[in-house]
């Protein structure tokens, strides 16, 4: 197995650690990464667990980037088992130090944006940047890593005015998509990169994103993946919604079985009720953005939209859910109150 060279992605690990989070001598830095549980050392293909290893081993070696950069810093590594999947809470030992850090670097497989554990972080003051599914390429020199996060607050900034002062959204693609929701009363928010100015600041690197919670109930339509715009997606796969909930959810392959099974349509249990919840509009900004199998990257590639299902609580919505997941759409069409934002992915704005 290749690990990632600390002398690669130095350079990248210094500027992510002074432009991204601002840290400063004499704070206390915690890198999380979690590994591998019991039940995934078993069930998983090997592939699966090698991308996990090796992202666990890049967070190690980041670690050892901050250690040897910034000396007035404490650094501590902390690797936890898996929680299996986006949102998923993890150990409560976990969550109790996260607390006690100034600044966390979550080198993740399963993402703990939208996680109780996350959200207690930064609201006691943390500076969190979550990075679920990174891989080691993302630091390069032209890895969407490596842009202009000024630039990128600008656009964020541009796109979300008009998103506050909506009420209406309608999602469209050549694909099929074909969806509509409120926002009334809803912000937009942005998501730039930038976590160094106050207390509690969060989000995703790479970053690069606008985002909405759609208004509960009010969802409708139909929302198509396209082959290769989601890890491991080989067939289109189509939700259908109404109300604000997946009522329908067909092709994806094997892909598509797995998001039968988390989501088990007719259940009238309120786990599935809100893992089939409309949960996010978002909008891509970063312009070095490129993969479309890669979740965390695809989402912030400039052009694109995506939608998610599941937890909204943790970004200001009402339904909190064990599950959020993010599906892209590249070139799509999207209209506020039936005006053009973005035509085929060019923004009109």
């Amino acid at each position: 197995m290749n690990w990632p060279e600390k002398e690669t992605i130095a350079d990248g690990v210094v500027n992510m650690l002074r432009v991204n989070m601002g840290l400063q001598a004499g704070e206390r830095l915690l890198m999380v990464t979690d590994v591998p549980c019991a039940s995934e050392w078993q069930d998983e293909a090997p592939a699966r667990l090698g991308a996990m290893l090796t992202r666990a081993m890049l967070a190690r070696i980041v670690a050892d980037v901050a250690t040897d950069r910034f000396p007035g810093c404490a650094v501590t590594l902390l690797p936890f088992p898996s929680a299996g999947g986006h949102g998923a809470e993890p150990d409560g030992s976990v969550a109790t130090q996260l607390q006690a850090a100034d600044v966390v670097v979550a080198i993740t497989t399963y993402s703990l944006s939208h996680t109780d554990a996350r959200e207690k972080a930064t609201q006691q003051g943390v500076r969190l940047a979550s990075m679920p599914g990174f891989e080691t390429r993302m630091f390069e020199p032209a890895g969407p890593m490596a842009v202009n996060y000024q630039q990128i607050a600008e656009d964020c900034q541009r796109i979300a005015d008009p998103l506050t002062a909506a009420d209406d959204v309608q999602v469209r693609t050549e694909y099929g998509t074909d969806l509509t929701f409120s926002i009334a009363g809803r912000p937009g928010q942005v998501d730039d990169g930038l976590y160094a100015g106050e207390p509690g600041l969060w989000g995703n690197l790479p970053a690069g994103e606008t985002y909405v919670v759609p208004v509960e109930g009010t969802g409708r339509g139909r929302l198509v993946v396209p082959a290769g715009w989601y890890p491991g997606l080989q067939d289109q796969m189509i939700f259908d919604f109404e109300e604000g909930q997946v009522v329908e959810l067909t092709g994806g392959g094997e892909v598509g079985d797995t998001f039968r099974a988390l989501l088990r349509l007719g259940s009238d249990e309120p786990v599935y009720e809100r893992r089939r919840n409309l949960a996010e509009l978002g909008i891509g900004t970063n312009p070095n953005a490129r993969r479309p199998d890669n979740v965390l990257e695809a989402e912030k590639i400039k052009g694109t939209v995506h939608i998610a299902v599941g937890d909204n609580l943790h970004m200001g919505g009402e339904v909190e859910s064990d599950i959020h997941e993010d599906f892209v759409q590249p070139e799509p069409d999207l209209f506020l109150d039936g005006e053009p934002v973005i035509l085929r992915g060019k923004w009109r704005i």
